[in-house]
């Protein structure tokens, strides 16, 4: 009877280790980064954001960075949600007097999010959404 048990456990322990990896692979916490294509075909900025994951809620900070002469301020994320490697964020950002929301979706895939992102359009214009990778920082 212990030959049996031994038998089955080494699998079920195989398993359970197996999806354990797997939700933590999964995990939003770290640091992202990504390269982000300036507007109207400017220079690409390199972004950075960093994600905690702690008692099911997700909060975060997107790292500020230069925009032609003016200087952007880290940023809090706000309406953030994670469930099942699915995440989604905004983030407001000022320029000057000018404040607009940017909202972040994806869905993470090992070490890399993939998904989108939304930005208003410029002026009032029409929204956009293009394509998002971030790759976790090691």
């Amino acid at each position: 009877m212990n030959t049996l048990r031994t038998l089955l456990a080494a699998p079920v322990a195989a398993f359970v280790f197996t999806v354990s990896a797997q939700a933590a692979e999964a995990s939003p916490n770290g640091t992202w980064k990504w390269s982000q294509a300036g507007r109207g075909g400017g220079a690409a900025v390199e972004r950075t954001l960093k994600l905690e994951l702690k008692d099911g809620k997700l909060t975060g900070t997107l790292l500020g960075w230069q925009a032609g002469e003016m200087q952007i301020p880290d940023t809090p994320i706000s309406a953030a949600s994670y469930k099942d490697g699915t995440l989604a964020f905004s983030v407001e950002l000022a320029f000057g007097d000018n404040k607009f929301v940017v909202k972040y979706a994806g869905k993470i895939d090992g070490d890399a999010i993939k998904g989108q992102v939304e930005r208003p359009g410029f002026n009032g214009g029409e929204a956009t959404k293009t394509d998002w990778i971030a790759k976790r920082a090691k």
